[in-house]
């Protein structure tokens, strides 16, 4: 059994994308995590010691989409959650990231990319 806890809509400014002019400008980027782990030592507990701690996880998550540009959002998810899976203890991630507009030749809400991983 695991419990989940989720990071929504997570936002950041960067510079990802397969083209020139994305590595120049920058833009949104849109992450969601997901967490899976035993949260009742925690609960019963009270004590943040014994979660995995949600400040943390945004921080390696804004480093990751912040830090060098990438031309895949592919490339980002699995960073992002190959990173958690190392630093945290979680049964498994799920990421998504989101690029809202992306350049793919007419209108569009977003792309999205969305992995889930095993630790």
């Amino acid at each position: 059994m695991a419990d989940r806890i989720s990071l929504r809509n997570m936002v950041f400014y960067a510079y990802h994308g397969a083209y020139a002019v994305e590595h120049e400008l920058g833009r949104r980027f849109e992450v969601d995590v997901d967490l899976y782990t035993d949260v009742r030592a925690a609960s019963a507990s009270d004590e943040l010691a014994l979660t995995i701690n949600y400040a943390d996880v945004y921080a390696v998550v804004k480093q990751i989409v912040e830090g060098g540009p990438h031309k895949l959002l592919e490339t980002v998810a699995e960073t992002v959650a190959a990173r958690i899976l190392a630093a945290f203890p979680a049964k498994r991630v799920t990421v998504r990231v989101r690029k809202p507009h992306a350049p793919v030749g007419g209108p569009v809400d977003y792309v999205e990319v969305e992995i889930t991983r095993p630790a």
